[in-house]
């Protein structure tokens, strides 16, 4: 079937807040916003700004109850906007935030790290009964970079099974506890990926609604054409029934996450499909998308700088990773060549799982330079 020009499913609706996901409805474009949670003012704007480029959905990050209060001022002041909370590594604060939001979402790779006495299904019950008792939806968030220890653990050398497999056994347990309010996603930073994961589920469990997104995309144009790469080809396949892309970017252009989205929708409606063939050949840098997770603003010139002084590897199929914060920064540079995760004042420079050393910002650079040099001599 076909919706504004472009193939759907026919999966469940989910409804987020005066939204639907699913159910034959138009694809809905979301983002999230890049400012500090307890900054209200600049947090409130930020929504504004997002919502008022079209974005349906904005998700805010909250990590610990202190956030909570300032989370309860932003709802207050953004009245008719559909919001989504990030539970990060603390899914115990569910309940102190469904009050004030109409999606909640959750890392299965994550729910290992707090109360290891409870069973994780102990725990996603929980989370049902919460997101049930406040009307809210739910989205299964599952990343490459933080895949649940248990099922890395059984498939050994495969993680895109673990992480298809995570997400069907956490539909399997929500549909057990008799929720069906829910969307999935599963993302990561190679455009490939998220098509096997993305078609791999959808097969599996087509009447769920899916979230698309190309995590640590990067930089434009980059980030654009890995994220173009993925999702032109599942929405021309009719799945994903929301999107999300993922941009390094500073704050007062967030708003180009939800621009690029709209014109990716527009495009494959119309048929106008990207063609570069020897995208991904040689130097791929990833970085996240700047959220309220980074420790650090200076991340995203950082970024900016890293792509600048790289321009000379650029015919080296190497990786490099720049990562903004503690709950993606470990695990995926892990899979980099050459890895760089933010903290507050300085920045762990890694090699693959090997950490080098921590770093000054404005020093950083230079040994990375170093070992982008030791890495091109010996692959010579």
């Amino acid at each position: 079937m076909a919706q504004n020009g472009l193939k759907f499913r026919t999966t469940r609706p989910v409804k987020v807040g005066s939204t639907i996901v699913g159910g034959g409805a138009p694809v809905v474009v979301q983002s999230m916003c890049a400012t500090k949670t307890m900054d209200i003012d600049a947090t409130v704007a930020q929504v504004r700004q997002l919502a008022g480029a079209g974005a349906k959905i904005v998700r805010i990050a909250l990590d610990n109850e202190k956030e909570v209060a300032a989370l309860k001022e932003i709802r207050a002041q953004t009245r008719g906007v559909n919001l989504s909370v990030d539970l990060q590594e603390n899914y115990r604060i569910a309940d102190k935030v469904a009050p004030y939001v109409d999606k909640i979402r959750y890392n299965p790779g994550h729910l290992h790290h707090i109360e290891k006495s409870k069973s994780i299904p102990d725990k996603v019950r929980w989370l049902a009964d919460v997101a049930r008792d406040h009307g809210l939806a739910i989205r299964i968030g599952v990343n490459c970079g933080s895949v649940a220890p248990a099922f890395l653990e059984k498939y050994a050398g495969d993680q895109m099974t673990a992480m298809v497999e995570s997400a069907v056994w956490h539909c399997e347990m929500m549909d057990s506890y008799g929720f069906d309010r829910f969307v999935v996603s599963l993302k990561d930073s190679d455009p490939a990926k998220v098509l096997e994961g993305n078609r791999r589920f959808a097969a599996r469990r087509p009447d769920v609604p899916l979230h698309l997104g190309v995590t640590e995309a990067g930089l434009p144009p980059d980030g654009i054409i890995k994220t173009r790469l993925a999702f032109e080809k599942l929405l021309a396949e009719g799945i994903g029934e929301t999107i999300r892309v993922s941009l390094t970017l500073p704050h007062e252009r967030k708003h180009e996450e939800v621009e690029v989205g709209f014109q990716i929708l527009r495009d494959v409606a119309a048929g106008r499909f990207i063609s570069v063939p020897d995208f991904g050949k040689g130097l791929n840098i990833i970085s996240c998308p700047s959220c309220s997770r980074v420790e650090n603003d200076k991340f995203v010139e950082l970024a900016q700088a890293v792509k600048e002084m790289s321009v000379y590897a650029a015919a080296h199929k190497i990786t490099i990773a720049v990562m903004g914060c503690r709950v993606n920064g470990p695990g995926e540079t892990d899979d980099a060549d050459l890895g760089l995760w933010c903290g507050p004042t300085t920045v762990n420079l890694k090699r693959k799982d090997t950490k080098l050393g921590n770093f000054r910002y404005d020093e950083v650079l230079g040994k990375l330079r170093l070992e982008l040099d030791k890495l091109i001599a010996e692959r010579a």
